[in-house]
């Protein structure tokens, strides 16, 4: 692609000047979402990026403009099950609502930053490597494994290491004090629960991070597009939360097709670095790649929600593959992280 200076330049103040609305909205006015407003700001986010996409397929090519799309519907499937550990977060240490759209807004500042850096990385790492893309696709392979395998489970994000350090570091005030990281009480600094909070979505992110770049390389090697893409995908999420919460449960087979969209591109990046040592093996085209990723994801939505109907106690999970699988809710009240969260 031939992207100067000043399209990035452009391109990156669009989405400051967007990631700066969405702060504005989540921090200056601390409030509840209600439905109309969460699908306002959904459907505005999806245009745009929609719009970005018909934008770029007319002034680079309909190829490059097909990889962003192909990006964009990976990375927002995987924005899906960022916003389910979210969920699980909010529950997990019973953030106030009204606090919640702070905690996304920093989630989002944060995954944005951390993929812009792993996409200078990764653009470096297959530049300079070519097995790199070997890599990159066993660790997809990897990953699917791991998700297929708990598609069952939640991860148990209150009792992973970087929450248990973070605990023992820093003495805990017992409530939430408004949406303040910090407070002085009885002549000490001490953090609030706000501020764990910001800690393990932060480390969430870092593990979403490791999974969602190469599943983007996977599909297109222009940085230009996979930073695009990944800002796109997860600008609306704070709106989708709100949406979406309600419906997240239903998505029986979430985990399920995500195992298998990131199979399935880590099939991709696996056999484009075996064609570049014996280029009589076939490669995956973009379009090939559209094709099957929206055909998985559509009949996965399906499936979950025919299931749901079907049986109405079914519910989706997350999957364990950051962290421990969550206890499951005994006869005795719970397990300890939700007791710890009621307390």
């Amino acid at each position: 692609m031939d992207i100067g200076p000043l399209a990035w330049v452009l391109t990156v103040a669009v989405v400051l000047a967007l990631l700066a609305i969405d702060l504005l909205i989540g921090s200056v006015r601390p409030h509840a979402v209600g439905f109309r407003e969460a699908a306002a700001w959904s459907a505005f986010y999806i245009g745009v990026a929609l719009l970005f996409g018909v934008l770029l397929g007319a002034w680079q090519g309909w190829d490059f403009g097909s990889q962003y799309f192909a990006g964009y519907l990976v990375e927002k499937s995987l924005s899906v099950d960022n916003l389910f550990v979210f969920a699980i977060i909010m529950s997990t240490f019973a953030v106030p609502r009204e606090h919640q759209q702070r905690v996304l807004a920093f989630g989002i500042v944060a995954a944005l930053a951390l993929r812009a850096v792993f996409i200078v990385l990764g653009a470096t790492l297959l530049s300079l490597l070519s097995f790199m893309f070997l890599v990159f696709g066993l660790l997809l392979m990897w990953t699917a494994a791991q998700l297929y395998r708990h598609r069952d489970e939640d991860p148990d994000v209150g009792d992973s290491a970087v929450v248990r350090a973070a605990r023992r570091l820093f003495p805990v005030t017992d409530h939430y004090v408004g949406g303040k990281l910090t407070v002085r009480e009885g002549g000490r600094r001490m953090v609030t629960p706000a501020f764990i909070v910001f800690v393990a979505i932060g480390a969430t992110d870092i593990l979403f991070a490791l999974d969602s770049i190469p599943a983007v390389f996977g599909v297109t090697r222009e940085a230009y597009i996979v930073f695009t893409a990944n800002a796109f995908a997860l600008l609306g999420l704070r709106a989708l939360f709100f949406l979406v919460t309600g419906l997240l449960s239903r998505l029986v087979y979430l985990s399920t097709g995500l195992a298998l969209v990131l199979a399935f591109i880590g099939v991709k990046l696996i056999l484009h670095w075996a064609h570049g040592v014996w280029h009589s093996v076939p490669e995956i085209s973009t379009g090939l790649s559209l094709a099957v990723i929206g055909t998985i994801l559509a009949v996965t939505t399906v499936a979950s929600l025919l299931k749901s109907r079907e049986d109405p106690s079914a519910r989706a999970h997350a999957g364990a593959v950051l962290g421990a699988p969550h206890e499951h809710p005994a006869e005795d009240g719970g397990s300890d992280t939700e007791r710890r969260a009621a307390q």
